[in-house]
């Protein structure tokens, strides 16, 4: 499952984000609230963690254009402790659940299952369909008729980012930001091996679906019967 967390407080923000991770999370960390809604705007997040109190956008603002564009990722919304106000105007604007801080990371991730568990019974069918192929981006599996693959954490990310802009170029550099992060020091090398298992797994598929490389730009997926 993969975690976005908005949160300025950057030491804060690093401890917690070693505890999701040791809790089987991935997670991509914003430290102000216009990089966080950027993030949000991929739509490749299950949940979002999401503080108020931001730098460039509060996290109110932030979900609320969450919300305008019509996406329906679980929201938990860190509020100062005992603040009403906050609480009512961010469960107003489209937050599923808050959490007053300081807090304890077992309740963090308490209300991680809790969410979870409702997105699941609201959503049961989490399958990405481009084509011949469906992605199951919780369970990382990759189904293609009766063929089925398991990938891993960052070769189903990068399939899924691709899915999702179905015939549109992504650049490599996108690819990088969207999957490694921004302060990754990742290269298109990187991205290009990845690229390479994701073909190799198509091709075992017998997929009609092909990544197609764009030179000096990045890469689109294509193929047959899209839906």
């Amino acid at each position: 499952m993969k975690i976005l967390y908005v949160e300025d407080e950057q030491h804060l923000a690093r401890a917690v984000e070693q505890v999701l991770k040791k809790n089987n999370y991935s997670v991509d960390l914003a430290h102000d609230g216009k990089t966080g809604l950027d993030y949000a705007l991929t739509k490749t997040h299950d949940i979002i963690i999401l503080d108020i109190m931001l730098p460039k956008m509060s996290g109110i603002e932030v979900l609320r254009e969450i919300r305008r564009n019509r996406i329906e990722i679980p929201v938990i919304l860190l509020t100062a402790k005992g603040e009403l106000n906050d609480k009512v105007a961010g469960l107003d604007s489209g937050a599923d659940d808050y959490l007053a801080k300081p807090y304890q990371s077992e309740e963090l991730l308490a209300r991680l299952r809790a969410l979870s568990r409702r997105k699941g019974k609201i959503a049961p069918d989490n399958a990405i369909r481009y084509g011949d192929l469906e992605l199951n981006p919780h369970t990382l599996d990759l189904y293609c008729e009766a063929k089925t693959f398991r990938l891993t954490l960052k070769e189903s990310q990068l399939l899924e980012l691709l899915m999702k802009n179905k015939n549109t170029v992504v650049p490599s550099a996108t690819i990088i930001e969207k999957i490694w992060g921004y302060e990754t020091e990742t290269e298109d090398s990187h991205v290009q091996v990845y690229i390479a298992f994701l073909r190799k797994k198509l091709t075992l598929l017998f997929s009609k679906a092909k990544i197609k490389t764009i030179r000096s730009v990045g890469y689109t997926l294509e193929g047959e019967g899209n839906v």
